[in-house]
């Protein structure tokens, strides 16, 4: 008799409940170190508080790290003291996003920058990003080896110059309608980046074999893709979030692919390049991507993105069910319930 599946529900609180289990700890310890820090200015110390305590929940981060530790047999335990330096540097990195895209708003809650304004928001993230490096540097005396902490320290670095490079291109694609998916899609590869040291910090840190070191960081890589084509697919579904991207940042895939086609272009381009963009607008714009198949390419490319990365822990010789777990979890295409009309032709 076939077992029955679970369903995406069951799935997505499997994996939350995973990722709640192996990052709170370090998430908690973060925000400890930056709580007890003690600033003069009223301001900064609130917007601080703020995000360390409302607004930044990123179980994620220290759970991948976890995980993947876990998967080539080493203690997930030694990957916290690098889970904290890493939760308070992926923080600054947010809030400096958030500076570049003028993103004062994100789920229905004012960001930093919404809620205390540029000054106060580049420097809560400069604090946090000298905060984290400092204890990176301290990360030996909590017993990692020396030799692990440098090679770290040079994974993050190289982490950052990417991430730098890409956000430079991607300003590049403001206001533009001729982007190309293939000009897009290699800059989502780079911001990806911060995914792969993830995992490869862990396998690392978990003391597995070269080759393991190599898959794990593209299938980090891999994920961090799947990541952000995902919430491009969800931005699509909130007014507010797909009118943002279309005027502040770039275009998102599904409307790039669907601007491929010269027929879809003529009639899209006009609504994308409105000054004002209405609800009614944003209704439209969503229909004909759909009708156009820009959502079905998008998914398409995901289901292959995917597929590689399962490939990849193949390399990987014990406990690999939670990173396989976490590619299924970021597939799930609960958008298409959203999308459905859209997706007939």
């Amino acid at each position: 008799m076939n077992q029955k599946q679970p369903s995406q529900e069951e799935i997505m609180e499997q994996m939350q409940k995973i990722l709640e289990e192996r990052g709170r700890k370090a998430l908690e310890m973060a925000r400890k170190t930056v709580l007890e820090e003690e600033i003069e200015c009223k301001e900064v110390r609130e917007a601080l508080k703020y995000f360390i305590t409302e607004y930044w929940h990123d179980v994620a981060r220290p759970a991948l790290l976890s995980l993947t530790c876990e998967a080539v047999g080493g203690d997930p335990e030694i990957t916290t003291p690098i889970a904290i330096p890493m939760i308070l540097i992926s923080g600054a990195i947010d809030i400096h996003d958030d500076i570049i895209d003028q993103s004062k708003v994100k789920g229905s809650r004012p960001t930093v920058l919404g809620k205390f304004g540029k000054d106060i928001a580049l420097l809560v993230g400069d604090a946090l990003l000298f905060k984290g490096f400092t204890l990176l540097h301290e990360a030996v005396e909590k017993g990692i080896p020396a030799g692990k902490v440098a090679v770290i320290i040079d994974i993050i670095k190289k982490t950052f110059f990417e991430l730098g490079d890409a956000e430079a291109l991607e300003l590049q694609f403001r206001g533009r309608v001729d982007v190309t998916p293939e000009e897009y899609l290699r800059v989502v590869r780079k911001k990806a980046a911060d995914v792969e040291a993830y995992t490869r910090i862990s396998a690392i840190l978990g003391g597995s074999s070269k080759e393991e070191i190599e898959a794990l960081g593209e299938y980090g890589r891999l994920l961090g893709m799947l990541i952000i084509l995902r919430d491009d697919l969800i931005d699509m579904l909130d007014f507010e979030e797909a009118v943002h991207r279309i005027k502040k940042e770039h275009l998102s895939l599904p409307v790039l692919y669907a601007l491929q086609k010269p027929e879809i272009g003529s009639a899209l381009s006009p609504l994308l390049l409105k000054k004002n963009i209405t609800k009614k607008d944003a209704k439209e714009i969503l229909a004909v991507v759909g009708k156009a198949g820009g959502f079905n390419r998008v998914d398409e490319f995901m289901q292959e993105l995917a597929k590689n990365a399962y490939s990849l822990l193949e390399e990987v010789g014990l406990n690999k069910l939670n990173l396989q777990l976490l590619i299924r979890a970021t597939i799930l295409s609960e958008w298409r319930d959203y999308l459905n009309p859209s997706f007939s032709t």
